[in-house]
């Protein structure tokens, strides 16, 4: 099954900014004093001293913009004006950070590893780099050293849930359930009344074929956050996978009406309207249609609201939207075989069958890796891959 998840990742590197990367307040202070030093120098001197003046303004300036547009979750727009920051600014970690986030927002983990590990050995190592570093590190299939580092991280605060929930999260990203199972259990061994560490570990189970213990997690988010954001989505997420759409559909409905417009319930909702039956030109459809546009608008990064728009699209033969917010989905999870099930199928459609293959070829490649993956998983925690399999074969022969 398709996994719909709480937290993803796109969403915790822009929580991560706007808590950690802050330019320090004391900067209108140094140019103060930058301005009086140069005051009192000869003529020559002051040009001099007035040019790097400029260029330290500039570089400041990038720096402001890469934050902004960091914070905005616009990565690979903000990592240009970060480099040119870089070495120029009065606050270089919150330039080193910012840059490294981005890298790791646009996955290019191997360059943010570099220049965390710079962070560390230059002393300026804390709970946010290192939690950072192993977000890296997972990215960049290295589990010891993300491990290691989320150790290093949470030695540090280890009652910070977000610690644990970002590294989780990288590791759905990277569908590698078994090891964000092993991240959560640590964060509950900290934070055993953790409403989304529980949520998430429930996740984790059902991806693992575990169900009957993720159902406990759920139901233990829903008791300790009752009425919360968490405890609508464990709710439609647990019907969603114990195969109750319309269930699923209620639960998601109820947590909208309350007032939240989370990305992934309005996903899930959508999801699960589809899979209940709607079919277009049904009222169904048309609620399912309106919630998955909505949140692809509130959040144009999350691959899994791509996906489900696009199949949508497909289903109202609305062909070169349906490929467009596809190939979106591809471009931010490239290694999700669900977005290449449905661009087959989307490509087919519309008579374009070199592309079409493609996809299956690629979607075979992923599903193979996948498989060894699962094989390699410790003890009986296999994933439902035949599941998987036979729900993205559906996919890409219905309609």
């Amino acid at each position: 099954m398709e996994s719909l998840r709480l937290f993803g990742a796109v969403r915790t590197l822009a929580a991560t900014v706007a808590a950690l990367a802050l330019v320090s307040p004391g900067d209108a202070q140094v140019e103060r004093n930058r301005s009086q030093a140069a005051s009192s120098q000869s003529p020559t001197d002051r040009t001099d001293g007035e040019e790097a003046s400029q260029r330290v303004r500039q570089a400041e300036a990038e720096l402001q913009t890469g934050t902004a547009l960091t914070r905005r979750g616009a990565f690979a727009e903000a990592i240009p004006h970060l480099v040119l920051a870089g070495g120029q600014v009065t606050n270089e970690y919150a330039a080193s950070f910012n840059l490294a986030l981005c890298y790791v927002g646009t996955r290019q983990f191997g360059k943010a590893i570099e220049i965390l590990s710079g962070l560390r050995n230059s002393g300026q190592e804390n709970a946010e780099v290192e939690n950072l570093l192993a977000q890296s590190y997972v990215g960049d299939g290295r589990q010891q050293l993300a491990f290691e580092a989320l150790l290093r991280a949470t030695s540090r605060t280890p009652t910070n849930e977000k610690l644990y929930l970002f590294v989780g999260d990288a590791s759905m990203d990277r569908h590698d359930y078994a090891f964000g199972l092993k991240v959560v259990e640590l964060g509950l061994k900290n934070l055993p009344a953790s409403a989304r560490l529980h949520y998430q570990r429930g996740l984790f189970l059902s991806l693992l074929d575990e169900f009957d213990q993720a159902r406990e997690d759920f139901a233990r988010a829903r008791e300790l956050a009752p009425g919360s954001e968490t405890s609508f989505l464990a709710a439609a997420n647990e019907e969603l996978y114990a195969g109750n759409p319309e269930a699923a559909a209620k639960a998601a409905r109820t947590g909208i009406a309350q007032g939240y417009e989370n990305p992934i319930l309005l996903t899930i909702f959508g999801e699960a309207l589809i899979r209940s039956g709607a079919r277009p030109g049904e009222t169904g459809f048309t609620e399912a249609q309106i919630a998955l546009e909505r949140a692809v608008a509130k959040n144009p990064r999350d691959p899994g609201a791509e996906v489900a728009l696009g199949k949508v699209y497909v289903m109202s033969d609305r062909l070169a939207e349906a490929i467009a917010h596809l190939e979106k989905a591809r471009e931010l999870e490239p290694d999700n075989p669900s977005v290449y099930v449905n661009l087959a199928h989307a490509y087919r459609r519309r008579g374009n069958a070199i592309e079409a293959n493609e996809a299956l070829r690629i979607l075979a490649k992923l599903n193979q890796a996948q498989a060894e993956r699962i094989s390699s998983a410790p003890g009986d925690r296999k994933a439902a891959y035949g599941e998987q399999r036979i729900e993205q074969e559906g996919a890409a022969h219905k309609n």
